[in-house]
C-alpha cells in the first residue's frame, strides 16, 4: 500500500498538518498508521468531514424530521 505524510495530505486536502494529525489521532482516517512519531496515511484515503460546519442547504430555523 502507498502512503503519504501529514505534509503531503495537508497540501492535497487544503488543511494544516496539525488538523491531519488530529484526524489521525482521533481515528478518523481509516488505514492511517503511526510508525514511531510519524503518521502514514493511505494515498487512497479521503478527507474526513469537518464536523464544525453545518451541512449545506439548511438555513437557520429550518427543521427536517
Amino acid at each position: 500500500m502507498d502512503y503519504m505524510t501529514l505534509k503531503e495530505a495537508s497540501k492535497i486536502w487544503g488543511v494544516t498538518p496539525r488538523w491531519i494529525n488530529y484526524y489521525c489521532s482521533a481515528g478518523r482516517i481509516p488505514g492511517a498508521e503511526k510508525m514511531g512519531t510519524v503518521w502514514l496515511i493511505p494515498k487512497s484515503a479521503t478527507k474526513p468531514v469537518d464536523r464544525r460546519r453545518k451541512p449545506a442547504g439548511r438555513s437557520k430555523g429550518e427543521h427536517h424530521d
